[in-house]
């Protein structure tokens, strides 16, 4: 079979003017971006406002292994599978970043015949709007340093700088970096740091803003820094709002492009969810669902990171209500969950998937806990044994949830045929009840331990004496009432990547808190997790070419 970007470049794309009418969106309100890609106006957005909403459904996975869940591509499939049988749908999804592009993970474009399309435009530029974040990120830098240097009238205190540069792209040896060396007129020498641009607030604001209203009043309220008093600095007080929404501008609108098959995805927006709330735009989600019957959406990793800050802040900022959440999995990686070595895994072992679905029964609970129909699809292998997939049903079943097996990697739309009609049945014969996990008035103390102790499964949580005293500090400054967006390792339950299954006996370790009073929520920093990536020792970038004019090597 050809590899993912040979299937895409070789795709019978329709001009986006053409998939925009299956949503009934006139040709005026595109701002197109070639042939190809186009946002949405503002117009047609605010024109859309009034329309019933369509049915809201959240895709999501098991923890993820070298193994690879397939959620985007299960996501693209259900869309495309939903379209092949006569229905209004729509793919929400999030922007890939490049980092992991040039990295190890690869692309977010979806793989074998569920794609969405052009692959290589997604995968690196796209419309620009990662370029336009990071520029925005670290405009607000460049103006803070300057404040300092031309005579601190906000009496900022350069050891309680709290806004970092970022950067969309891999780099360790920026984590911790230091400024202002040289002559007295190049600044102010102190240490600075920088994140991957998906971790920056400002990606987050842009993905939970409504419109440019919204945009502009969070973006004022990002906290750059504290005065001597230990007050807190905001946006708004360096005058940086306007400069910043001016780079934002176009960046804020959705972006519309195809699936394989030319079904309609709106991709806007890509935080990760292991160090980020992951999550694609509010805006592009609520379009979705005005102009389509089915928005299918997915959230990043597994649903301890991805599902769980989809529901917990999302949902609860944006009053969104999920109708059906589908969580994916795949026999092969319930294996490896449960101790078998990659290389093996095409064996049937029916022993080890009995003791690695432990870790897929965790995220059936835990889903269940927001009272949100579950289906769970397995992606489908060609090493899978019938023996193996009539357990992982019958275990889904007892466990009260829908199943269905998906083959949209190798057969597209027409493979998730099964997936789209268990999931159509559920929607029709099962009622969402959704609600968060907690409520808004806990403590920040009590919501993390909330989440350690059922999400993750965790005893406890031990903090580092700094945490503990940002922690009284954010509530003594009045943040406590927000939600909390945990940074955690994706490939365990715990903030330990090497405990697999369903862990028990662990404690959360809390190093490090700090608000994104923007975004409106209180970030949580467990275990090693780095808000900055490195790349690898072979690198996905070492593969990367262009060859007679085409891209080739990208996955």
């Amino acid at each position: 079979m050809k590899s993912d970007i040979e299937i895409a470049q070789s795709a019978n794309m329709k001009p986006i003017t053409e998939v925009a009418k299956l949503l009934d969106i006139p040709e005026d309100e595109l701002e197109l971006y070639g042939k190809y890609k186009a946002k949405l106006s503002d117009e047609y957005i605010n024109s859309v406002k009034g329309n019933k909403d369509g049915k809201l459904v959240l895709v999501t996975a098991i923890n993820p292994t070298p193994a690879g869940e397939g959620k985007t591509t299960t996501t693209v499939g259900l869309g495309q599978a939903l379209g092949l049988m006569g229905k209004k749908a729509v793919i929400a999804l999030r922007e890939p970043s490049l980092g992991p592009c040039f990295g190890i993970k690869g692309g977010a474009a979806g793989g074998g015949m569920a794609q969405v399309v052009p692959m290589e435009d997604l995968n690196l530029h796209f419309t620009g709007d990662f370029h336009a974040i990071t520029s925005a990120n670290n405009l607000l830098a460049a103006l803070l340093d300057n404040h300092i240097q031309q005579g601190n009238q906000l009496g900022i205190d350069t050891r309680s700088v709290v806004w970092k540069r970022c950067l969309d792209m891999n780099d360790r040896a920026l984590r911790n970096i230091v400024i202002g060396l040289g002559a007295k007129a190049d600044g102010v020498v102190r240490e600075d740091h920088f994140v991957i641009t998906v971790a920056s607030e400002i990606m987050a604001i842009l993905c939970l803003a409504d419109d440019m209203e919204d945009l502009k009043k969070r973006l004022g309220k990002i906290v750059v820094a504290y005065n001597f008093k230990g007050e807190p600095v905001t946006a708004a007080e360096l005058g940086a709002v306007g400069s910043m929404a001016a780079l934002l501008k176009d960046a804020l609108k959705p972006n519309l492009i195809q699936t394989l098959e030319n079904t309609p995805a709106i991709v806007h927006g890509g935080p990760f969810a292991n160090i980020a709330h992951g999550c694609n735009s509010v805006r592009a989600t609520k379009t979705a669902l005005k102009i389509a019957d089915y928005c299918i959406t997915e959230a990043g990793f597994g649903a301890d990171l991805g599902a769980e800050k989809f529901l917990d802040i999302k949902c609860r900022m944006a009053g969104l209500k999920p109708d059906a959440i589908v969580l994916v999995a795949t026999v092969r990686a319930l294996k490896y969950n449960g101790g078998v070595a990659k290389e093996n895994l095409s064996e049937e072992n029916l022993d080890a998937l009995k003791k690695g679905i432990v870790n897929l029964e965790k995220h059936i609970e835990n889903l269940q806990k927001y009272d949100v129909p579950v289906v769970v699809t397995l992606n489908s292998f060609i090493t899978d044994t019938k023996a193996e997939t009539d357990f992982v049903k019958d275990f889904c079943i007892e466990r009260g949830c829908s199943f269905a097996l998906s083959e949209v990697w190798e057969k597209g739309g027409a493979g998730g045929v099964a997936l789209a009609e268990t999931l159509l049945d559920t929607l029709e014969k099962k009622e969402s009840h959704y609600h968060p996990l907690y409520e808004d008035s806990l403590s920040l103390e009590e919501k993390i331990e909330k989440i350690a102790k059922e999400i993750y499964g965790a005893d406890g949580v031990n903090y580092t004496q700094a945490a503990k005293k940002q922690l009284e500090k954010l509530t003594s400054l009045g943040f406590s009432n927000m939600p909390v967006c945990i940074a955690k390792t994706q490939y365990s339950l715990s903030d330990n990547a090497t405990l697999l299954g369903r862990p028990e006996g662990f404690n959360i370790d809390v190093r490090e808190c700090y608000v994104s009073a923007g975004a409106g929520f209180v970030v949580v920093i467990t275990g090693q997790i780095m808000t900055m990536p490195g790349l690898p020792k072979a690198p996905a970038a070492l593969s990367i070419d262009v060859v007679d004019g085409k891209i080739t090597g990208l996955f």
